[in-house]
Protein backbone atom coordinates (compact mmCIF):
# COMPACT_ATOMS: atom_id res chain seq x y z
CA UNK A 1 0.00 0.00 0.00
CA UNK A 2 1.11 3.23 -0.43
CA UNK A 3 1.56 7.13 1.96
CA UNK A 4 -1.38 7.66 -0.62
CA UNK A 5 -3.63 4.94 -0.05
CA UNK A 6 -5.08 1.61 -1.70
CA UNK A 7 -4.76 3.50 -5.02
CA UNK A 8 -1.32 3.66 -6.67
CA UNK A 9 -0.42 5.04 -10.04
CA UNK A 10 1.90 6.19 -12.98
CA UNK A 11 2.20 9.11 -14.41
CA UNK A 12 0.78 9.25 -17.84
CA UNK A 13 3.48 9.91 -20.54
CA UNK A 14 3.42 13.25 -21.79
CA UNK A 15 1.93 13.62 -25.07
CA UNK A 16 3.38 17.35 -26.83
CA UNK A 17 0.45 19.05 -28.60
CA UNK A 18 0.41 18.65 -32.41
CA UNK A 19 2.37 20.51 -34.47
CA UNK A 20 0.45 23.58 -35.54
CA UNK A 21 -0.46 24.13 -39.76
CA UNK A 22 1.38 27.13 -40.21
CA UNK A 23 0.56 27.43 -44.46
CA UNK A 24 -2.09 29.17 -45.68
CA UNK A 25 -3.46 31.99 -48.39
CA UNK A 26 -1.60 31.17 -51.53
CA UNK A 27 -0.58 33.54 -54.38
CA UNK A 28 -3.17 32.31 -56.40
CA UNK A 29 -6.27 34.69 -57.44
CA UNK A 30 -8.46 31.87 -56.47
CA UNK A 31 -8.82 31.11 -52.56
CA UNK A 32 -10.62 28.12 -51.19
CA UNK A 33 -11.99 28.14 -47.92
CA UNK A 34 -12.94 24.56 -47.11
CA UNK A 35 -15.91 24.27 -44.71
CA UNK A 36 -15.04 22.19 -41.43
CA UNK A 37 -19.15 21.58 -40.99
CA UNK A 38 -18.35 18.19 -43.58
CA UNK A 39 -14.99 17.89 -41.06
CA UNK A 40 -14.71 14.92 -38.59
CA UNK A 41 -15.25 16.78 -35.53
CA UNK A 42 -13.82 13.92 -33.45
CA UNK A 43 -10.99 14.35 -35.44
CA UNK A 44 -10.49 18.20 -36.41
CA UNK A 45 -7.00 18.67 -35.73
CA UNK A 46 -6.44 15.70 -38.14
CA UNK A 47 -8.57 16.85 -40.81
CA UNK A 48 -7.22 20.60 -40.60
CA UNK A 49 -3.18 19.06 -40.95
CA UNK A 50 -4.85 17.68 -44.44
CA UNK A 51 -5.89 20.99 -45.75
CA UNK A 52 -2.86 22.65 -45.45
CA UNK A 53 -2.71 23.89 -48.53
CA UNK A 54 -5.94 25.93 -48.22
CA UNK A 55 -6.20 29.58 -48.14
CA UNK A 56 -8.48 29.95 -45.30
CA UNK A 57 -11.09 27.72 -42.75
CA UNK A 58 -14.47 28.13 -43.28
CA UNK A 59 -16.24 28.03 -40.03
CA UNK A 60 -20.08 27.97 -39.68
CA UNK A 61 -21.90 29.30 -37.24
CA UNK A 62 -25.38 28.43 -36.75
CA UNK A 63 -28.13 28.79 -34.13
CA UNK A 64 -31.13 26.94 -34.78
CA UNK A 65 -32.77 30.26 -35.11
CA UNK A 66 -32.13 32.11 -38.12
CA UNK A 67 -30.88 28.85 -39.81
CA UNK A 68 -32.70 25.43 -38.99
CA UNK A 69 -29.91 23.76 -37.66
CA UNK A 70 -27.22 23.72 -34.89
CA UNK A 71 -23.64 23.44 -35.82
CA UNK A 72 -20.55 25.05 -33.05
CA UNK A 73 -19.86 28.27 -31.00
CA UNK A 74 -16.32 29.65 -30.34
CA UNK A 75 -14.91 26.68 -28.54
CA UNK A 76 -14.75 25.34 -32.31
CA UNK A 77 -13.37 28.73 -33.05
CA UNK A 78 -10.48 28.40 -30.34
CA UNK A 79 -9.46 24.49 -30.93
CA UNK A 80 -9.19 25.62 -35.03
CA UNK A 81 -6.97 29.10 -33.81
CA UNK A 82 -4.69 26.83 -31.25
CA UNK A 83 -4.47 24.21 -34.10
CA UNK A 84 -3.03 26.13 -37.09
CA UNK A 85 -2.49 29.43 -38.87
CA UNK A 86 -4.79 29.32 -41.59
CA UNK A 87 -6.93 32.25 -41.15
CA UNK A 88 -10.06 31.78 -39.66
CA UNK A 89 -13.29 32.39 -41.96
CA UNK A 90 -16.05 32.56 -39.40
CA UNK A 91 -19.52 32.77 -41.14
CA UNK A 92 -22.22 33.72 -38.45
CA UNK A 93 -25.78 32.61 -39.42
CA UNK A 94 -27.41 33.35 -36.28
CA UNK A 95 -29.90 36.01 -35.09
CA UNK A 96 -28.65 39.50 -33.71
CA UNK A 97 -25.16 39.07 -34.64
CA UNK A 98 -24.51 42.30 -32.92
CA UNK A 99 -25.06 40.36 -28.87
CA UNK A 100 -22.23 37.93 -30.01
CA UNK A 101 -19.78 39.14 -32.70
CA UNK A 102 -17.36 39.81 -29.86
CA UNK A 103 -16.98 36.26 -28.71
CA UNK A 104 -16.23 35.24 -32.10
CA UNK A 105 -13.62 37.88 -32.25
CA UNK A 106 -12.20 37.47 -28.90
CA UNK A 107 -11.84 33.31 -29.97
CA UNK A 108 -9.77 34.16 -32.66
CA UNK A 109 -11.74 34.75 -36.01
CA UNK A 110 -9.79 37.13 -38.91
CA UNK A 111 -12.70 37.24 -40.86
CA UNK A 112 -16.44 37.43 -39.90
CA UNK A 113 -18.83 37.67 -41.95
CA UNK A 114 -22.48 38.20 -41.01
CA UNK A 115 -26.18 37.97 -42.90
CA UNK A 116 -27.68 41.35 -43.99
CA UNK A 117 -31.34 39.68 -43.30
CA UNK A 118 -30.57 38.95 -39.41
CA UNK A 119 -28.21 42.33 -38.90
CA UNK A 120 -30.37 44.91 -38.27
CA UNK A 121 -27.71 47.95 -38.20
CA UNK A 122 -25.30 46.43 -40.51
CA UNK A 123 -22.86 49.44 -40.83
CA UNK A 124 -22.58 49.37 -37.13
CA UNK A 125 -22.12 46.01 -37.19
CA UNK A 126 -19.20 46.03 -39.78
CA UNK A 127 -17.56 49.39 -38.12
CA UNK A 128 -17.38 47.53 -34.64
CA UNK A 129 -15.98 43.82 -36.31
CA UNK A 130 -13.49 46.52 -38.24
CA UNK A 131 -12.46 48.17 -35.09
CA UNK A 132 -11.86 45.38 -33.39
CA UNK A 133 -9.17 44.14 -36.23
CA UNK A 134 -10.96 41.57 -37.68
CA UNK A 135 -12.03 42.00 -41.57
CA UNK A 136 -15.75 42.28 -42.05
CA UNK A 137 -18.02 41.19 -44.64
CA UNK A 138 -22.15 40.63 -45.46
CA UNK A 139 -23.79 37.61 -46.31
CA UNK A 140 -26.31 37.33 -48.91
CA UNK A 141 -29.39 34.51 -48.84
CA UNK A 142 -30.09 33.27 -52.45
CA UNK A 143 -33.40 35.54 -52.65
CA UNK A 144 -32.03 38.75 -51.11
CA UNK A 145 -30.47 40.79 -54.23
CA UNK A 146 -27.24 42.24 -54.59
CA UNK A 147 -28.80 45.89 -54.63
CA UNK A 148 -29.31 45.64 -50.67
CA UNK A 149 -25.53 46.88 -50.63
CA UNK A 150 -25.04 49.81 -52.66
CA UNK A 151 -24.65 51.26 -49.26
CA UNK A 152 -22.47 49.42 -47.43
CA UNK A 153 -20.44 47.86 -50.45
CA UNK A 154 -17.29 50.27 -50.04
CA UNK A 155 -16.66 49.38 -46.27
CA UNK A 156 -16.69 45.64 -46.73
CA UNK A 157 -13.66 43.49 -47.08
CA UNK A 158 -15.68 40.33 -48.21
CA UNK A 159 -19.34 40.11 -49.91
CA UNK A 160 -20.34 35.95 -49.64
CA UNK A 161 -23.13 34.80 -51.90
CA UNK A 162 -24.94 31.85 -50.85
CA UNK A 163 -25.48 29.56 -53.75
CA UNK A 164 -27.38 27.34 -51.54
CA UNK A 165 -30.38 28.10 -48.55
CA UNK A 166 -28.04 27.93 -45.64
CA UNK A 167 -28.51 25.51 -42.63
CA UNK A 168 -27.25 22.49 -44.34
CA UNK A 169 -24.75 20.91 -45.89
CA UNK A 170 -24.60 18.68 -48.73
CA UNK A 171 -26.83 21.04 -51.19
CA UNK A 172 -26.97 21.45 -54.83
CA UNK A 173 -25.47 24.66 -56.04
CA UNK A 174 -28.49 27.53 -57.32
CA UNK A 175 -27.47 28.24 -60.88
CA UNK A 176 -29.12 31.79 -61.27
CA UNK A 177 -26.02 32.26 -58.46
CA UNK A 178 -23.95 32.59 -61.45
CA UNK A 179 -26.03 36.05 -62.85
CA UNK A 180 -25.50 37.04 -59.09
CA UNK A 181 -22.20 37.01 -59.29
CA UNK A 182 -21.96 38.90 -62.53
CA UNK A 183 -24.05 41.65 -61.21
CA UNK A 184 -21.90 41.80 -58.09
CA UNK A 185 -19.11 42.12 -59.66
CA UNK A 186 -20.03 45.10 -62.19
CA UNK A 187 -21.66 46.75 -58.95
CA UNK A 188 -17.74 46.41 -57.20
CA UNK A 189 -16.03 47.95 -60.56
CA UNK A 190 -18.77 51.02 -60.50
CA UNK A 191 -18.02 51.81 -56.65
CA UNK A 192 -14.18 51.22 -58.09
CA UNK A 193 -13.51 48.44 -54.59
CA UNK A 194 -12.23 45.11 -54.99
CA UNK A 195 -13.26 43.19 -51.78
CA UNK A 196 -13.01 39.31 -51.83
CA UNK A 197 -16.11 37.87 -53.66
CA UNK A 198 -17.01 34.42 -51.60
CA UNK A 199 -19.93 31.97 -52.99
CA UNK A 200 -20.94 29.19 -50.77
CA UNK A 201 -23.02 26.12 -51.52
CA UNK A 202 -22.21 23.34 -53.57
CA UNK A 203 -19.13 23.99 -55.04
CA UNK A 204 -16.66 21.34 -56.32
CA UNK A 205 -14.00 20.91 -58.88
CA UNK A 206 -17.03 20.65 -61.48
CA UNK A 207 -18.39 24.18 -61.16
CA UNK A 208 -15.79 25.94 -59.83
CA UNK A 209 -14.61 27.26 -63.25
CA UNK A 210 -17.35 28.67 -64.14
CA UNK A 211 -18.62 30.21 -60.97
CA UNK A 212 -14.89 31.87 -60.64
CA UNK A 213 -15.39 33.30 -64.68
CA UNK A 214 -18.97 34.88 -63.37
CA UNK A 215 -16.43 36.30 -60.61
CA UNK A 216 -15.90 35.05 -56.98
CA UNK A 217 -12.55 34.85 -55.92
CA UNK A 218 -12.79 32.41 -52.85
CA UNK A 219 -14.42 29.01 -52.93
CA UNK A 220 -15.87 27.39 -49.84
CA UNK A 221 -16.16 23.77 -50.61
CA UNK A 222 -17.24 21.17 -47.72
CA UNK A 223 -18.24 17.52 -48.81
CA UNK A 224 -16.29 18.12 -51.58
CA UNK A 225 -13.03 18.20 -50.00
CA UNK A 226 -13.90 16.40 -46.55
CA UNK A 227 -15.66 14.00 -48.55
CA UNK A 228 -12.94 13.11 -50.57
CA UNK A 229 -10.38 10.36 -50.14
CA UNK A 230 -7.44 12.98 -50.79
CA UNK A 231 -8.33 16.72 -49.22
CA UNK A 232 -5.83 18.19 -50.18
CA UNK A 233 -5.75 17.42 -53.80
CA UNK A 234 -9.52 18.08 -53.87
CA UNK A 235 -8.22 21.62 -52.72
CA UNK A 236 -5.89 22.00 -55.30
CA UNK A 237 -8.27 20.70 -58.01
CA UNK A 238 -11.18 23.19 -56.80
CA UNK A 239 -8.42 25.87 -57.20
CA UNK A 240 -7.22 24.96 -60.76
CA UNK A 241 -10.49 24.49 -61.79
CA UNK A 242 -10.87 28.52 -60.39
CA UNK A 243 -8.13 29.57 -61.82
CA UNK A 244 -9.54 28.45 -65.24
CA UNK A 245 -12.55 30.37 -65.41
CA UNK A 246 -10.53 33.25 -63.83
CA UNK A 247 -8.78 33.47 -66.82
CA UNK A 248 -11.43 34.04 -68.57
CA UNK A 249 -12.45 37.05 -67.42
CA UNK A 250 -12.07 40.18 -69.46
CA UNK A 251 -10.45 37.78 -72.59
Amino acid sequence: MTALGWCSWERAPFAPPPPRISKGITMSAIKISPSILSADMANLARDLDRISCADYIHVDVMDGHFVPNLSYGTAIVKACKSTTDIPLDVHLMISNPDDTVDWYIDAGADLITVHYEASTHLHRTICHIKDRGCKAGVVLNPATPVSVLEDILDDLDMVLLMSVNPGFGGQKFIPRTLDKLRRLSAMCREHGVNPLIEVDGGIGSGNAEEVAAAGATVLVAGSAVFGASDPAAAVEAIRHAGELGYAKIGA
